[in-house]
């Protein structure tokens, strides 16, 4: 995380930070770095943690909400909403998923807006930013991603995602060696989305060569324009 900071310079002096939380291994070993980091580095930020609770029965956020005072760190704001739901009714054609994730990423951005918040970070790693490459190829007829530094609205927001350097199996273990809570996905398309497609595809490549992972990711800064269409 260090590393990807230095190189993209993603959050600076005085910056007031709202950090997606989900509950998740990712997002959780996310707020442990920024809240820890901030006792040994020269500068200061704010963190506003938040979880955008998408509807489902048996939610977890209360649960979340009291890891996070349990834990001592920065209360966890727990938005209600309706996403989850919405993303999966009669009325939408698209991939569940794609628009509930659409719909939780903008009621983080109004969140931020409502605290004053100059950044977003939000805990995608390395394998979330390759993923998300072979899906939108996929399933969108087009190369892109997720980047880890992108100012949004004119500048008044960045979304950061620190953790794009890092690899999944390691936050795996540091999140097993910290022992964070694990919460039970309610989402009925936890197992059987796309992403999860494009996963079990991308682990058979990595098993066949253990280089390819890192390919993939050098290739996505390595662009030869010239020879695309």
């Amino acid at each position: 995380m260090g590393t990807a900071q230095h190189r993209y310079d993603m959050i600076a002096d005085g910056d007031r930070v709202c950090v997606g939380v989900s509950g998740g291994k990712d997002s959780l070993t996310l707020f442990w770095f920024l809240y820890e980091r901030l006792s040994r580095i020269p500068i200061s930020y704010t963190l506003f943690p938040c979880y955008v609770d998408p509807g489902f029965e048996d939610g977890f956020g209360g649960v979340l909400q009291d890891f996070f005072a349990q834990t001592g760190w920065p209360p966890l704001r727990v938005e209600s909403t309706d996403c989850g739901i919405v993303a999966h009714s009669d009325a939408n054609r698209e991939n569940p998923c794609f628009l509930c994730s659409r719909l939780r990423r903008k009621r983080l951005f109004e969140v931020s807006a409502e605290l004053d918040c100059n950044k977003l970070a939000l805990g995608h790693h390395k394998d979330d930013i390759i993923e998300s490459l072979f899906i939108n190829m996929c399933y969108a007829g087009e190369i892109s991603l997720m980047k880890p530094f992108l100012p949004m609205f004119g500048g008044k927001v960045t979304l950061v995602r620190p953790l794009a350097l890092a690899d999944e199996k390691d936050i795996q273990r540091f999140a097993g060696h910290l022992r964070f809570p694990e919460f039970k996905n309610p989402c009925p398309s936890a197992e059987t989305s796309k992403r999860s497609e494009i996963k079990a595809l991308l682990e058979a490549l990595y098993r066949g060569n253990r280089k390819v992972k890192g390919n993939i990711f050098r290739s996505l800064s390595n662009v030869k324009t010239d020879y695309l269409l």
